[in-house]
């Protein structure tokens, strides 16, 4: 753990002004900041040393994913589409590395009945939101992204672990602001939240190793 507090200082300074910049709209530094934050999280991750190296494996993958999702994300054209591949395929390895961490049957059945549930009254207004605006098209993939990361929290849950719980959580907030604020309804605050709640869940995740 000692070898990777250098990375995750400089993951924790970087995504601050990240935020900074977002708040400001100063999108020079956020060309910087935002990638910087994944990739010194990936560094972080592979200096921590977990019981199964399979585990840290499969999150690098989840996190240099997620690190092109951002990229696709943060540049000025709409690549949207690409964005949200790439996060779709991110959850895939964290669910993965969750499930080779090990479940617990009971952790999993309260997950789904609360995830589900959850899912059910934000998932429906956003793909109400998707079928009745002007990206109709984007439905399908909508949908089985909500499907996906409510199947990464569950699993998150099946662990027991905190960290690992709650990095989960924020990421399903994050994505759940960022699908709020562009199909259902635009949020001020919403920009600045959503990387807050992201780059909180990405840490979590990783510290998870630990």
């Amino acid at each position: 753990m000692a070898d990777a507090v250098p990375l995750v200082v400089v993951a924790a300074v970087a995504a601050v002004g990240n935020w900074l910049a977002v708040a400001r709209g100063n999108t020079r530094l956020e060309y910087v900041c935002k990638p910087l934050t994944l990739a010194a999280l990936i560094g972080a991750a592979l200096l921590l040393d977990p019981d199964d190296g399979a585990v840290r494996a499969w999150f690098v993958v989840a996190l240099v994913l997620s690190l092109a999702g951002d990229v696709f994300l943060m540049l000025p054209r709409d690549l949207f589409v690409p964005g949200l591949a790439s996060f779709l395929l991110a959850h895939l390895a964290y669910i993965a590395g969750l499930a080779v961490d090990g479940t617990e049957a009971g952790w999993l059945i309260a997950g789904a009945v609360v995830v589900g549930v959850v899912a059910v009254v934000v998932g429906r207004r956003i793909l109400g939101a998707v079928r009745r605006g002007d990206e109709p098209e984007l439905l399908p993939p909508v949908a089985v992204y909500i499907l996906v990361i409510s199947a990464m929290v569950v699993t998150a849950l099946g662990t027991a672990e905190p960290l690992a719980i709650a990095g989960a959580a924020l990421f399903y907030l994050s994505d759940a602001l960022i699908a709020w604020n562009r199909f259902v309804q635009p949020l001020a605050f919403a920009p600045v939240a959503i990387m807050v709640t992201y780059h909180l869940a990405q840490a979590a995740l990783v510290l998870s190793l630990a």
